[in-house]
């Protein structure tokens, strides 16, 4: 350990039960772009602390449950006010240990906001039911169907965008009348666990709970028989392991999982400098590093050598560098491990005699080891290369030709995922055709990408990319529990007698 910088920046505890908590051991966060530097430590619970956020959130339910979704709405809003102040400091601790450009970890931050204030517009709807009427010559009852909350809920999220994805989910969890124990990700768990905690403790004590460790003392958020449901955002692999955990216990899961999204570009598409932006941004934004990004691209064969040359005319003014440092557009990936992988899959693609191409430069001194990689273009790969069937998660993508419109939807659904898609062409009648046969759960018309959703809509997966859906009225439904009230009518019943 003598090449690793001790000096500590950000440290942060545990807040259960509306008070802090450290632990005397820790996760030491190492810096992605920096070899052997650690940007802070985090709290390390054990599964006793985890018990104690399960107990803390179970005591606080009945009271928080209570609550009309009004009264609950208002108390949240209080709880984000001044949320704003410190963007600018848990921008820089999010790209120091997540590896992003410092705006893009500023978005991340303002997205928690905007998602948590749209929650709330929702208040009105969170105990909307229906009444059944009585049936003419049935027995005369009347049916009232309701939402019920659901109790204690974990919320686990990813490194990537912890803060933003957080808030597809926790307002509307705190919304239907749950109380929440938020896991911040083991790797990169500082700002997401300063944030959470500053809301927390503007809520009743046990409301939210936030906890960070090793993932091998967190199976009491998921097995604890006092847990309503797990909400897990991450990998395929993960969200399977979750989903094997739960089903000891029965306990509910919503699984937003990996994508290999296709970008589908039919012949008449518009190719211009604004929709190149955009497809940029969907292939290459977090280094990459997003579920939603577009993975594949599949370009009809007489528009391909535009989009090539004009990602290509990009890509050239990429600066990789530090994420914190002026003029960088592209960090590194996050772990050593994804870069390998990354790394691997393009060496894969050049061995079988793909096109590959390259771009920017390496950056050298403090950051010669840190996990960098060259973003890339792979030119009509094999299909049964990894490129192509893989969630790649860096920044690389293929881009392959097509002759003919359901040549490219079968393409695109050939894939285990269904995160998302996107389809490009001038034509409004071609974009809903095309669009209404990929199989996933949201479709970009001529854009793609996380920050091009709607964030007043559903989302979720299909197929193996995921369960359940976050955000809306759906959003708040997945974590309520419907329950039907009937009343028979006595003279009535009793008048069908006769």
């Amino acid at each position: 350990m003598s090449d690793i910088t001790t000096a500590v920046g950000v440290r942060t505890g545990l807040f259960i039960g509306g008070e802090e908590r450290f632990t005397q051991d820790v996760l030491r966060v190492a810096d992605p772009g920096k070899k052997g530097v650690i940007v802070g430590e985090a709290a390390a619970a054990t599964p006793g602390d985890v018990a104690d956020a399960v107990a803390a959130a179970k005591a606080a339910y009945p009271g928080w449950s209570a609550l009309s979704p009004r009264e609950r709405a208002a108390k949240m809003a209080d709880a984000i006010a001044g949320i704003d102040e410190d963007r600018d400091t848990d921008a820089a601790i999010l790209s120091q240990e997540n590896g992003k450009v410092r705006f893009e970890a500023w978005v991340d931050a303002l997205v928690f906001e905007l998602r948590w204030n749209l929650a709330l517009m929702l208040a009105d709807e969170v105990d909307t039911g229906k009444t059944l009427p009585v049936v003419p010559g049935a027995i005369p009852m009347t049916t009232e169907v309701t939402h019920q909350s659901l109790g204690v809920v974990s919320i686990i999220v990813p490194f990537n965008w912890p803060i933003a994805i957080l808030a597809a989910s926790l307002p509307h969890a705190l919304l239907a009348g749950n109380t929440v124990i938020v896991k911040a990700p083991p790797s990169a768990p500082l700002a997401t666990a300063r944030l959470t905690q500053r809301v927390a403790e503007k809520l009743p004590a046990g409301v939210l709970n936030v906890v960070t460790g090793r993932d091998e003392d967190m199976a009491g958020l998921i097995q604890n028989t006092d847990i309503a449901k797990v909400c897990f955002t991450g990998s395929v692999g993960g969200g399977k392991r979750i989903m094997q955990m739960a089903s000891t216990s029965l306990t509910r899961v919503t699984l937003e999982l990996g994508g290999n999204d296709a970008a589908v570009f039919l012949q008449d598409a518009v190719i211009d400098d604004a929709h190149l932006d955009r497809l940029f941004g969907a292939i290459y934004d977090t280094t990459g590093q997003i579920c939603m990004n577009a993975k594949r691209v599949y370009a009809h064969r007489s528009r391909l050598d535009e989009i090539v040359a004009g990602l290509s005319a990009r890509l050239q003014n990429t600066v990789l560098g530090y994420g914190l440092d002026e003029g960088t557009t592209m960090g590194p990936l996050h772990s050593p491990v994804q870069k390998a992988f990354v790394a691997d899959i393009i060496q894969e693609a050049k061995d079988a005699g793909a096109d590959v191409r390259e771009f920017g430069t390496l950056p050298g001194g403090d950051l010669e080891g840190g996990n960098f990689i060259r973003p890339a273009i792979v030119i009509d790969p094999d299909p049964s290369l990894r490129i192509v069937t893989q969630e790649q998660f860096g920044p690389v993508i293929p881009i392959i030709p097509f002759d003919t419109e359901q040549e490219a939807v079968a393409a695109a659904n050939d894939t285990w995922a269904g995160l998302g898609g996107s389809v490009w062409t001038a034509d409004p009648e071609a974009a809903q055709r095309v669009g209404s046969q990929l199989v996933c759960g949201y479709v970009w018309i001529n854009d793609h990408g996380a920050n091009r959703c709607d964030l007043r809509a559903p989302f979720g997966g299909m197929k193996q990319s995921g369960i359940g859906r976050e955000q809306g009225i759906e959003g708040i439904r997945a974590f309520q529990d419907t329950r039907s009230i009937a009343t028979i009518d006595p003279d009535a019943l009793a008048a069908m007698a006769h």
